[in-house]
């Protein structure tokens, strides 16, 4: 099997020159904004080039895996591409894991630096970090190998401990590395091998450690040109700088189309809402969720929000149309995509100058260097447009492995070398594609298939429902039923029976929720995604204590 990666029309770089090359490129133009500091893109070179120069003082070698634990503020993009300039393996760590998670992946994939905040608001990532090296955590006890891994802990604080090595100090070293050394560290660096791990989101599971080189440049760079993103747009990254979206829309894009970036330390709808008036934001990116909350704020009719101009909003499934409209009429010409931690995240891409429809209930057009089909997951036979099956593709940007996992890295892929991403997808007669949810999220009732954003887009037109989640739970007859975890709105609460009252004659009877579970929120990933798995857990339990089938 031939795994497809050629790509011979976009000139390979390396991602740690991405800085110096927007320093030449626009000099003192203002790049970053975050609170009350700003920072030109000569700034921003000079920090990741001082940060570098400590990385090499510290005796970091190429090819060394360096984790960053560290919350959306500059000193990530600095740690980001100063590691990547000496020719290390940045490994971005969520800011919401915690001890046992961090101690897994700090393990998953063989850290030997560990960069941190000591805190970032009621967060004590160093207080964690003490926990993980104190063996209390049976993942990061000594006997799994975890002290002979991880070498070095770089602290940026007040606060550190004395086997660790601050970030002032770290820098202050760096001053003793010549520039020379540090250009001649640089172009040794190959673009082709090793450059990010990047764990998967983990909403149907353990998160994966999915290995890329330097090729996100390619698709960043067909993504701005796709959006029409230039100098003279300002882009509003409150999504985290660890996930995908964020690294690819907020990061790499700052590097490679100038884009001024404000950042904001985490999602505040109220605050994101002030930012864009004040900033004069024209680019915001994120999911339903997001564009929800921001919909939903008082602040919305407060604030002067016409300077929006576009911004990515992943649409597709019919429990994300209404958002999607809403966002349209109310906000800016939001456009779809579709993209994954293994093959990028611009996979698919639509244009503003898209219709409603397309821009409300698809995914977008391949970008270039994309072949996508839509396949019967069980043979791999090409469905015929309009027919729904399991989206595979074939990129130049594909991964290069899942970290110390062959087996897995092979079964993704069938023979002829496509990767199978467990997606539900159709192919429309225009040639974009439409993505309608993962494989595992389907239900199957007494031989019926239920697509829970059927369901899930249903029951949001109740009166007294916010919000809803549609999952399985085990059956004897049926094999499994529907459940809807609902969010009620505030100051309601509906009960089981008027759920179905609203269902009954208006959706078909196998579609019907079983049982009602009310909720205050849905366990989530740091990107807004519903970890499924974790509410299926939930759901097995409260109807259990319910007392299973009704």
């Amino acid at each position: 099997m031939e795994i497809h990666r050629s790509d011979d029309r976009f000139a390979k770089q390396r991602l740690g020159d991405l800085p110096s090359q927007a320093a030449r490129r626009w000099g003192t133009r203002e790049a970053l904004v975050f609170e009350n500091e700003r920072f030109t893109f000569e700034d921003v070179d000079r920090s990741v080039d001082r940060l570098a120069k400590g990385l090499i003082a510290l005796g970091i070698q190429p090819g060394e895996k360096i984790a960053v634990w560290y919350p959306n503020r500059p000193g990530w993009i600095h740690a980001f591409f100063a590691i990547l300039k000496v020719g290390a393996v940045v490994v971005p760590l969520n800011t919401r894991l915690r001890v046992e998670d961090v101690a897994y992946a700090l393990n998953a994939a063989d850290v030997s630096v560990l960069i941190i905040a000591d805190r970032a608001g009621p967060v004590d990532f160093l207080g964690m970090t003490r926990e993980v090296l104190s063996g209390r955590s049976p993942r990061s006890s000594r006997q799994e190998g975890l002290a002979l891994d991880l070498e070095r802990i770089i602290v940026d604080g007040t606060e550190i401990d004395h086997e660790m090595t601050a970030w002032t100090a770290m820098l202050a070293a760096g001053e003793s590395v010549s520039s020379d050394v540090l250009a001649r560290r640089s172009a040794g660096v190959d673009p082709d091998r090793a450059a990010m791990l990047l764990f998967t989101s983990g909403s149907t599971g353990n998160p994966k450690g999915v290995v890329h080189c330097h090729s996100p440049i390619r698709n960043v760079a067909d993504e701005v040109d796709r959006m029409g993103i230039s100098e003279s747009d300002s882009v509003l990254m409150y999504l985290p700088l660890f996930h995908t979206l964020g690294l690819y829309e907020g990061a790499l894009t700052l590097m490679v189309a100038g884009a001024r970036m404000v950042l904001q330390e985490r999602f505040d709808p109220d605050e994101s809402l002030r930012l864009i008036e004040r900033e004069r934001c024209t680019v915001i990116h994120g999911f339903d969720t997001h564009f929800g909350d921001l919909l939903r704020s008082p602040e919305l009719e407060l604030r002067d929000t016409e300077s929006l101009r576009t911004g990515i909003l992943a649409a597709g499934m019919a429990s994300t149309e209404a958002v999607a409209r809403d966002t349209q009429n109310r906000l800016m010409k939001a456009v779809s995509g579709w993209g994954m931690t293994e093959v990028g995240c611009g996979a698919l891409l639509g244009c503003a100058s898209d219709d409603e429809d397309a821009r409300c209930l698809g995914s977008g057009h391949p970008l270039p260097g994309y072949e996508l089909r839509v396949v019967d997951p069980e043979d791999c036979e090409v469905r015929k447009d309009g027919e729904i099956g399991e989206l595979q593709v074939r990129t130049y940007q594909m991964f290069l492995e899942y970290y110390k996992d062959p087996l897995a890295t092979a079964s993704s892929f069938t023979p002829d070398g496509w990767f199978r991403t467990g997606d539900q997808a159709c192919k429309r007669s225009d040639g974009s594609f439409r993505f309608l949810g993962r494989y595992k999220d389907m239900l199957k009732v007494g031989g019926e298939n239920v697509d829970p954003s059927e369901v899930e887009s249903f029951l949001k037109g109740h009166p007294l429902v916010s919000d809803a989640q549609i999952v399985g739970y085990p059956d004897p007859r049926l094999g499994e039923v529907v459940v809807a975890c609902v969010i009620p709105k505030e100051g309601s609460a509906p009960t089981r029976e008027d759920i179905m009252a609203h269902c009954r004659g208006r959706i078909a009877s196998f579609k019907v929720p079983r049982h009602v579970v009310l909720m205050s929120e849905y366990p989530t990933t740091s990107s807004g995604k519903v970890q499924r798995f974790l509410l299926r857990e939930r759901v097995a339990r409260r109807v259990q204590q319910e007392g299973g089938n009704q």
